[in-house]
């Protein structure tokens, strides 16, 4: 199940004005705001960050400072980083689930 029709974890209540960033998550076009990380773009699209790769249970961040190891996702190229240290970029291609 991607994030597509679950309401968004987060609204944004403050620091409107920044400039928006273009990327896509699960193949989709959304916007994030410059300044922002990758946890936050996501939890403002949709209520999770990814699955669990074990249980299969939503994840959402834990630690949020890059020390619990539960904020990893995938970027469409294959690579894994850490969402709640990764500051959000122009272009980035994120996926909420890895294709088997």
């Amino acid at each position: 199940m991607s994030l597509g029709t679950a309401q968004p974890l987060l609204r944004r209540v403050a620091e409107t004005q920044r400039a928006a960033v273009s990327f896509t998550l699960d193949g989709r076009p959304v916007q994030a705001l410059e300044g922002d990380t990758v946890l936050t773009a996501v939890l403002t699209q949709g209520a999770q960050l990814r699955r669990n790769e074990f249980s299969g249970e939503p994840r959402a961040g834990f630690c949020m400072m890059g020390a619990c190891q539960d904020c990893w996702i995938a970027t469409a190229d294959g690579a894994r980083l850490r969402a709640c240290s990764t500051f959000i970029a122009p272009g980035m291609a994120l996926l909420s689930e890895v294709p088997a």
